[in-house]
């Protein structure tokens, strides 16, 4: 039992010199990495960031589609109850007409110089 505690003493009394000595550099080490782990790391700052921005923009992305969503549910009942937008787009989308018209296509010209100056 008392050979324990010498050498319970003598590894101490080898320690404290070097505890002294490297003490602090290691804890500083230590609170270094700790720093650069919470920052980089995989749940860091700056993973967190990202994901906030990711967030923010799948939000933005939530918020557009569901205007286009209600622009479409908007639409769908303007065609269940409104003849005249069915036909409107039958006419203008699918080129049909009603019995005993005639519809005359007419080519689009190309546009005329913007300026008033020049010469055909």
């Amino acid at each position: 039992m008392g050979t324990a505690k010498l050498n319970k003493k003598a590894a101490s009394e080898r320690i404290q010199p070097l505890l002294r000595q490297y003490g602090p550099a290691l804890l500083g080490l230590l609170v270094v990495v700790l720093v650069v782990h919470d920052i980089f790391g995989a749940h860091g700052y700056l993973a967190m960031r990202r994901t906030q921005q990711e967030i923010k923009k799948v939000n933005a992305d939530l918020d557009q589609l569901n205007k286009e969503n209600l622009q479409l549910e908007q639409e769908v009942r303007e065609l269940k109850t409104d003849p005249h937008k069915i036909e409107k787009i039958a006419r203008d989308e699918l080129g049909l007409a009603r019995p005993g018209e005639v519809i005359i296509k007419i080519p689009r010209s190309q546009q005329l110089p913007q300026d008033s100056t020049a010469k055909p």
